[in-house]
């Protein structure tokens, strides 16, 4: 692509690259300039104008952007891409999900070429329907289409996909103790849930004793439950990791590295899932609760190793009503 002002008389055909006021309005930037363009900008005054002119092999940005769109999300996988405009392509959500991100294959898109780039959401973000999950944006009004053509090929078949919601239900179990707070932080919770589309069958109070507990448990005939106790989770032996075991499940992990949320645990009784939740978790506010969540309710599959990743940016937002907040007084 070449690039510069150019007389008027040779400026036909080409994009123009900055807006120019001429009777009656603007020729916005973008517009490839027609004859008629050409003479407005004339009777303006002007003798040249700065355009791009697209040479043999070149392609034009909007042309671009759609193709590396079809190209970073493959046959669709959960995500549709807007029309093509200045050379912008964004990807949306279909529905609630979390995005899925190839991170070595959209690193290598962007190392093609400086003018062809794709700007997305962090891994594992939860997305609304309606939500951005990517941006493609060829930043000049053309690039080469061997340039083009290798970032597609970088892009593989998917580098960003959306994973949707898997489970359906899930129950929620609350224990209480003498002087305890009762069911608050169900309402943040069924909002959780309803945000990635699940439903709360059922909401269940016991004593924070392990045999009430475990016995919620084995009652609860639910995709997901979900363990909210009235003392914090202090040890991998506490109330509610021995209660999930006196069932019959599994403790996979107890304790992350995200902050607020430590206090979390994950395991499984059978084909349930189980989250034991973080007291953070009666807040609205982000925790590591929220990662650990939209991923279960997602099928991704959550590992010790991938909560032990978590640490990395695991520094959240301090809850000002949390009882023993980072700063002391």
């Amino acid at each position: 692509m070449k690039f510069g002002p150019v007389p008027l008389a040779d400026a036909q055909g080409a994009v123009l690259a900055h807006s120019v006021a001429v009777a009656g309005g603007r020729l916005r930037k973008g517009r490839v300039l027609s004859a008629e363009d050409v003479t407005q900008i004339r009777q303006a005054g002007l003798a040249e104008v700065i355009v791009a002119r697209l040479e043999p092999g070149d392609v034009d940005e909007n042309t671009a952007a759609a193709q590396l769109a079809g190209a970073i999300k493959g046959g669709g996988a959960g995500l549709s891409a807007t029309a093509a405009f200045t050379g912008r392509v964004n990807l949306i959500a279909d529905g609630p999900g979390v995005a899925v991100l190839d991170v070595s294959a959209i690193e290598q898109v962007n190392r093609v070429h400086p003018m062809i780039t794709i700007a997305t959401v962090p891994p594992w973000q939860q997305l609304a329907k309606g939500g951005m999950a990517a941006t493609i944006k060829i930043i000049s009004y053309a690039v080469p289409q061997a340039d083009l053509d290798l970032a597609c090929a970088a892009a593989g078949a998917g580098a960003i996909r959306l994973s949707a919601p898997k489970l359906r239900t899930a129950t929620l179990i609350i224990t209480e103790i003498p002087g305890g707070v009762g069911d608050k932080g169900r309402i943040a919770i069924a909002a959780r849930l309803e945000a990635l589309g699940v439903d709360l069958e059922g909401v269940v109070m016991v004593p924070h004793k392990t045999q009430k507990l475990a016995d919620a448990i084995k009652d609860a005939k639910s995709d997901l439950v979900l363990v909210l106790t009235g003392s914090a989770t202090s040890d991998d032996h506490d109330v509610a990791p021995s209660a999930l075991r006196l069932a019959g499940g599994q403790v996979h992990r107890f304790g992350m590295p995200v902050d607020p949320g430590n206090l979390l645990f994950i395991g499984d009784i059978g084909d349930q899932h189980v989250i034991g939740l973080p007291g953070c978790a009666r807040s609205p506010a982000l925790n590591g609760a929220d990662w650990v969540l939209s991923r279960v309710v997602c099928g991704i599959e959550v590992t010790s190793r991938d909560i032990a990743a978590m640490g990395v940016g695991g520094l959240l937002k301090e809850i000002p009503t949390r009882p023993q907040p980072r700063r002391g007084s």
